[in-house]
């Protein structure tokens, strides 16, 4: 089997890259990727059991052109290109629009035209915007941000797809924990660094939100699940577990006790967003088993360098 991977020398694509090339099933792995997030952390580090089974191609998912080219051959593409750029995720419409929108488009296009047997799509729960009740694949998406909307517009070019190709949608929860390419822009990312070389947190609101998340492993793990098992076209939320911001904060203060923090704005009731962990697609693979938020930060502060 051969993968093409959009973003693939990104976060997520790092952690999914690393789980496909020990798989006996996979013949190799293209990671199509611009690189405008410089992103070479990707290229550095220990080496893959088997790096031969991994390909690179600098490329726009914009570019038509080579895009088709770089799916000859190919059996699955998981498309996680996007512009994301936590917390300020309404700023900038026109760019959001741009790559997360017509980008998908352009992808949606392409596999049309070729041979693929499945499209895996990485969607976010942002799609669902804020809801009070715990949210699941049944709730009606409305998104409040830019990027949610850009989304779920990429996520209407996948669905007119599924009635010819496999195509599958993945809402992801907020990512977060170590790899040599990740995001210090995700929450509890940023809130590791902040700790550990400052000392200091600073919380917008009142802390008492509550958002759906993800470790990396997990979500690149679950994904390669998805390209190997038998999974009927659909959309599938993927997350490990709701919390709140000062439950975070809580975990973090035993890690380091004398943890400072500010709040900003704590007269803003920032939106509040539940999802149910129970998705669908585990009636297809398996799910992994929860784990403990405060081991995941002490592995992560084991990789910190100081």
């Amino acid at each position: 089997m051969r993968i093409l991977i959009t973003g693939g020398a990104g976060y997520v694509g790092t952690e999914l890259t690393k789980s496909l090339v020990n798989l006996n099933d996979i013949e190799e792995v293209i990671i199509y990727d611009n690189l405008s997030k410089s992103h070479y952390n990707f290229f550095l580090g220990k080496q893959y059991d088997q790096p031969e089974k991994v390909t690179f191609v600098r490329g726009e998912i914009l570019d038509t052109r080579l895009l088709k080219k770089s799916l000859e051959n190919i059996d699955v593409v998981v498309h996680l290109a996007a512009i994301v750029t936590t917390p300020f995720a309404n700023t900038d419409p026109h760019f959001y629009e741009q790559v997360n929108h017509w980008g998908t488009a352009d992808v949606v296009y392409a596999v049309e035209e070729s041979n693929i047997s499945k499209l895996i799509y990485l969607s976010s729960t942002s799609v669902y915007g804020a809801h009070s009740r715990m949210a699941n694949e049944s709730t009606p998406p409305s998104p409040h941000t830019f990027y949610g909307v850009s989304k779920l517009r990429g996520e209407e070019h996948v669905n007119r797809l599924m009635e010819s190709t496999n195509s599958i949608i993945v809402r992801g929860g907020n990512v977060y924990g170590y790899n040599r390419s990740l995001r210090f822009d995700a929450v509890i990312n940023r809130f590791m660094f902040d700790a550990n070389f400052s000392n200091r947190i600073q919380i917008f609101g009142t802390g008492k939100q509550t958002r759906a998340f993800i470790h990396v492993e997990h979500l690149a793990n679950t994904l390669a699940r998805v390209i190997t098992s038998e999974v009927p076209s659909g959309t599938y939320n993927v997350v490990d577990k709701n919390l709140q911001i000062l439950e975070i904060l809580d975990v973090m203060k035993d890690i380091y006790p004398d943890l400072e923090f500010v709040f900003s704005n704590q007269h803003m009731n920032l939106r509040e967003l539940n999802i149910d962990p129970t998705s669908r697609l585990y009636d297809h693979v398996e799910r992994f088993e929860d784990t403990d938020l405060k081991e995941e930060l002490l592995a992560f502060k084991s990789r910190l360098a100081f």
